[in-house]
C-alpha cells in the first residue's frame, strides 16, 4: 500500500490499473472505493473480488483505508471521525493522484461518506454508488447503540448484545484498533436531511440487500434523490450483500450506462 498525508492524518491506499485486454483506452475510468465500519480495503473490496471485477471491466481502482482503520492513522477522539472529515480524506486522495473526477462507491459507513462527498464536491464525483445504506442515511437509525462500548469491553465474552458482539468479533478478526473504532462509531453517525439528499445531482445507485435491517429501505432513499436508481440484492443481509454477484452485475451495468 501507499500512504499520503490528509491534513495531518496518514491515509493508506492502493491504486490498481485495469487488467490488460479489457478493450479500454488509456488508464481506464477511475473508481474510488470506500469501505465500511471496522473493515478495511482488503476485507471489503479485495477479498470480495470487487477489485478484480472492476479492473477486469477496464476500471482503474483506488481503494483507501479510512482513518482509524487498516493501515491508516489512528485517532482517538470522536470529533476526528465526522463523515464530512472522512469525505475530505477521499477528496484529498483524488487530489493526491491528480484525478479530477471519479466514480465513488461506498459500503455502509463508506456509503455515508460517499453521500457527503457527492454533496460537498459534486464536481469531483462522476457517480455515487451507495451500497448497504438506504433511508437510514436520513433517518439516522441502523446499527444499535452499544457498539462503541463493545469495542471497549475487556473481552468479547462480556458483550451480550448479539449485533454489538458480532462487530467486536469482526473487528478482532481484521486486527483493528478497538479504541480507534470506538471513537469512530461515536463520531461518524451523521445524517443528511431530506432537503440535502435532494441536492445530490450526480447519478446515484442505491444497492441494498432485501433482508438488510441495518441499511433501511433502498427505494425510500432513492426516491429522495433526483438521479437515483435502485438495485435490490435478493435474499442478502447487510453482511452478505457486499460481494453478491447481483450487486457486482448491477454496479457494472450502472457504470456502463451512466453519462
Amino acid at each position: 500500500m501507499q500512504t499520503f498525508d490528509s491534513d495531518g492524518v496518514p491515509i493508506a491506499y492502493v491504486d490498481v490499473a485495469p487488467q490488460e485486454g479489457t478493450g479500454k483506452d488509456g488508464a481506464g475510468d477511475p473508481i474510488l472505493l470506500i469501505h465500511g465500519f471496522a473493515s478495511n480495503h482488503l476485507v471489503n473490496w479485495v477479498n470480495t473480488s470487487w477489485v478484480r471485477s472492476l479492473t477486469g471491466a477496464g476500471r482503474r481502482v483506488i481503494a483507501l483505508d479510512n482513518r482509524g482503520h487498516g493501515r491508516s492513522g489512528k485517532l482517538y477522539e470522536p470529533e476526528a471521525y465526522g463523515s464530512d472529515l472522512m469525505a475530505e480524506d477521499a477528496r484529498r486522495l483524488l487530489d493526491h493522484l491528480d484525478i479530477p473526477r471519479a466514480d465513488v462507491m461506498g459500503y455502509s459507513m463508506g456509503a455515508r461518506i460517499t453521500a457527503f462527498l457527492a454533496l460537498a464536491h459534486p464536481d469531483r464525483v462522476r457517480s455515487a454508488l451507495l451500497g448497504g445504506l438506504g433511508i437510514h442515511l436520513v433517518e439516522g437509525r441502523g446499527l444499535p447503540p452499544g457498539i462503541s462500548e463493545a469495542m471497549e469491553a475487556p473481552s468479547r465474552d462480556t458483550v451480550t448484545d448479539p449485533t454489538a458482539r458480532m462487530f467486536r468479533v469482526f473487528a478482532e478478526s481484521t486486527g483493528s484498533d478497538l479504541r480507534a473504532l470506538a471513537a469512530c462509531m461515536r463520531g461518524s453517525r451523521q445524517t443528511l436531511s431530506r432537503a440535502e439528499v435532494a441536492q445530490i445531482e450526480v447519478p446515484v445507485l442505491v444497492a441494498v440487500g432485501t433482508t438488510d435491517t441495518v441499511a433501511g429501505s433502498g427505494p425510500a432513499l432513492a426516491a429522495l434523490i433526483p438521479e437515483a436508481k435502485v438495485l435490490d440484492i435478493p435474499n442478502r443481509d447487510h453482511n452478505l450483500a457486499v460481494g453478491d454477484k447481483v450487486h457486482k452485475a448491477g454496479v457494472l451495468a450502472f457504470l456502463d450506462a451512466r453519462p
